[in-house]
């Protein structure tokens, strides 16, 4: 005779009941992750050691979703091919994770080999076998933002109806998580971004310039600050108007943030004047990055809101620490000095900050005193 499985109230298997249990036991320590400061990365490893301590998967992973090509990159992987695995991108749509992330719709395959949505090739490629899959859309509303698969259930057996229950709560979970960091990261931005520029704002650059210096101190690295400002500015809102003003200063923005490593900053400073700071550059280097920007501003075609082309021209002084500085607000002076030893000879050129020759400048007659 073979034994029935014990049944717990409501006519639920003992076995059901018990993962019914640690589902709610786990649902509720997902919450507490989501209610704690922790950082995204933190809650999703969380939420992902969860996964595995319930559903038990012999591989899975989480794969995030580029918002600009839609490719899938494996960000979270534990398998025994996680290290060959960790970092790859799947093309927009491909496979069973592409589907999920493309449709927004969850899939339970008990046997891959019957779906034509299964992609063999990593299979192939890393000596493993796939039998069934259990993947789900890590989404909020209708952003999806990330799939979550399980591959293989340690017991060999498939993934049923109830295991994607748990999976795509818990996901509903992680979708809330990435939804509610982006939502803060995007107050943060708005914060320290200038509007009109979508640099820095001048708030923002006082603190980062003082870490700089700091971690410069500390690393004993070379910094150097980039100082300028769009010469005979006023003239542009005087003639053309103060819509065309802003239209310059938004493209200005552009060219500068076209032009900057992932490390440096740019914000803008106030009005018409603009500054970068350089991590790990000497003043050589920040010298010839001045050099190249001020030559594309005086390159690029500007036009007026009636279409009329605009000349424009900047003045640029550089600074670096610890050379010219011992501080922060010594090393703004510096460059800022430089930048009107540039006005002074005329505008339009580069100027480092302790010497007296002004670099590559179009100037049409020297004239004294800080001057626009």
């Amino acid at each position: 005779m073979i034994d029935q499985p014990r049944l717990c109230s409501g006519g639920k298997s003992k076995d059901k009941c018990i993962q019914h249990a640690a589902a709610i036991e786990t649902l509720m320590e997902i919450a507490r992750a989501l209610a704690s400061p922790s950082e995204i990365d933190e809650i999703l490893e969380q939420i992902m050691y969860q996964i595995s301590r319930l559903l038990c998967p012999k591989a899975w992973s989480l794969l995030m979703k580029d918002e600009v090509t839609g490719e899938l990159e494996f960000q979270v992987v534990i398998s025994d091919v996680a290290e060959s695995l960790k970092g790859v991108r799947l093309p927009k749509g491909h496979g069973v994770a592409g589907w999920v992330a493309e449709n927004g719709e969850s899939l339970i395959i008990p046997d891959v080999r019957c779906d034509t949505r299964f992609a063999a090739e990593f299979d192939r490629k890393l000596s493993f076998e796939t039998r069934s899959i259990a993947c789900v859309p890590v989404k909020s509303r209708d952003t999806v933002y990330g799939v979550i698969e399980l591959i293989n259930s340690l017991e060999d057996g498939i993934f049923d109806e109830s295991d994607a229950q748990i999976l795509t709560t818990i996901a509903d979970f992680a979708g809330i998580a990435i939804s509610n960091a982006k939502a803060v990261e995007k107050i943060r931005e708005l914060v320290i971004t200038d509007d009109l520029t979508g640099l820095y704002n001048s708030r923002y650059f006082f603190e980062q310039i003082e870490y700089e210096v700091e971690r410069s101190k500390r690393y004993q690295s070379h910094l150097s600050l980039v100082f300028f400002d769009l010469d005979r500015f006023k003239n542009v809102n005087d003639t053309h108007g103060h819509l065309t003003g802003s239209k310059l200063l938004t493209e200005v923005g552009a060219i500068v943030a076209s032009n900057i490593r992932k490390a440096d900053k740019a914000a803008r400073y106030g009005g018409d004047e603009f500054v970068v700071i350089l991590p790990h550059t000497e003043k050589i280097g920040a010298v010839t990055f001045a050099s190249k920007l001020h030559k594309e501003l005086e390159s690029h075609p500007f036009f007026s809101l009636d279409g009329a082309l605009l000349t424009v021209t900047g003045s640029f002084g550089v600074a670096s620490f610890p050379e010219d500085a011992l501080c922060s607000s010594e090393l703004i002076s510096a460059a800022d000095d430089a930048m009107y030893r540039v006005k002074a000879a005329g505008r339009n050129g580069v100027q480092e900050a302790g010497r007296n020759g002004v670099q590559e400048a179009g100037a049409l007659g020297a004239s004294s005193g800080k001057q626009r």
